[in-house]
């Protein structure tokens, strides 16, 4: 033991400089920075800090179709914002939501697709606007947070009926404190199966002075397919351009936007940083919005001088921890990407009822939960330099035991 007494000192000076650059990866690593806090609508969260639609995709790899899909939907088209200030047609410009107290008494709904519908009744307020107005003849979304419960109800094609109650296309009803993704197949209150007003372009985020949150959009022609977080498909069409439901884009990182007013240009930086989302059928490149009277329509036109070419699709894939939960995986346990991923769509295999490629991850487990990732390199170097030390006592032969790491899925 005299032998390892008088070597130790000088292990253990050893030892604190092959850790420091470790320490120094750990600290720098992008994992152990905080996520930015979701918005919230009256005290509730827009879904957890962690959902893929509040998950930053500046840094992800292009998808392998993405010139395929941006010349489908249009690359010569303009960014069209579907929202704004005052009456259009007799309705307000954009989806309107309305937040309802807690105590609101709940009403009956029916619907037509009762089968991939949330049972009422729902506490929708009598005073609820419509989407298009009372009198409007379009999707007609009806979208009610209730504050305390922070539920999400959203409504599709939906009527006031006498007594009280409504009538609708479809419904779905959201925890906006939950991951939950509504069941494979399963259509919400819009096509793709995915709520709407989380992808609203909201004012009061505006104000705030960030939107941290992918933009609900339409395209005119969707393929046939949906891929995650999306959980339904609304279209004939098998053209793998097409784009499919769930698609998410981003605006270019080299797009110049300082030309822009300081609103515009706080869209225009959630393009790049959280993107946009394939949520529906409709005119190509209209991104979706709630009104509100302090919008300028003026100012929100100048967006129409982004063309569709200044946007590139995006694969998500290594962002889903669970093909069943909209959570996704923090950027720095995601996979490396390489060429052949990045080159590798994520809609190849999309079908209907099997949303899931092969290129996305179906392993759960990250770097650092098990035993197999520890640091065997640094403890083996430590052990050589104790040498016979460590042999008279056992250690040496136990540490020489590394067990073969699993394979990489």
């Amino acid at each position: 033991m005299s032998g390892l007494r008088r070597i130790l000192p000088a292990c253990v000076l050893v030892l604190m400089a092959l850790l420091a650059p470790v320490s120094a990866v750990v600290s720098a690593h992008p994992h152990a920075s905080a996520r930015p806090a979701s918005s919230t609508i009256d005290g509730c969260p827009v879904f957890p800090s962690d959902n893929v639609l509040n998950a930053d995709i500046s840094s992800l790899p292009v998808d392998g179709r993405s010139t395929s899909y941006i010349a489908s939907i249009g690359s010569g088209g303009h960014l069209h914002p579907d929202f704004g200030s005052g009456l259009y047609d007799g309705g307000p410009i954009g989806i309107p939501y309305i937040v309802a107290l807690s105590s609101q008494a709940n009403v009956p709904v029916s619907f037509d697709y009762a089968d991939e519908s949330d049972p009422g009744p729902y506490p929708i307020p009598p005073n609820a606007p419509i989407e298009g107005g009372a009198q409007g003849s379009g999707d007609r979304h009806v979208l009610v947070v209730q504050s305390g419960t922070c539920k999400l109800y959203e409504l599709f094609a939906a009527y006031p009926q006498a007594g009280g109650g409504w009538h609708a296309g479809s419904g779905a009803v959201w925890s906006l404190r939950s991951n939950t993704l509504r069941p494979r197949g399963w259509t919400s209150a819009d096509a793709a199966g995915l709520p709407i007003l989380p992808g609203l372009v909201r004012y009061d985020e505006v104000v705030a002075g960030a939107i941290t949150h992918a933009i609900r959009f339409t395209v005119s022609r969707t393929q046939h397919a949906y891929i995650w977080p999306a959980r339904h498909q609304a279209s004939s069409v098998t053209d793998p351009s097409a784009p499919p439901m769930g698609l998410r884009l981003r605006l270019k990182a080299n797009v110049d936007i300082s030309h822009f007013s300081s609103t515009n240009r706080i869209i225009l930086t959630a393009l790049k940083r959280y993107g946009m989302v394939v949520a529906d059928n409709g005119s190509n490149w209209y991104l979706s919005g709630a009104p509100d009277d302090r919008w300028n329509n003026d100012d929100l036109h100048a967006l129409g001088a982004i063309p569709g070419s200044d946007f590139e699709a995006v694969n998500t894939s290594s962002l889903m921890v669970n093909q069943d939960s909209g959570q996704a995986r923090g950027q720095s346990a995601a996979p490396t990407a390489t060429t052949a991923a990045a080159a590798t769509t994520a809609s190849v295999s999309a079908t209907p009822g099997a949303e899931t490629p092969t290129s996305m991850a179906h392993d759960t487990r990250q770097q650092g939960q098990t035993p197999d990732d520890a640091n065997w390199p640094l403890m083996l170097t430590v052990a050589a330099l104790l040498g016979g030390g460590l042999a008279g006592t056992g250690i040496w032969q136990r540490m020489r035991r590394r067990r073969t790491p699993a394979p990489f899925r």
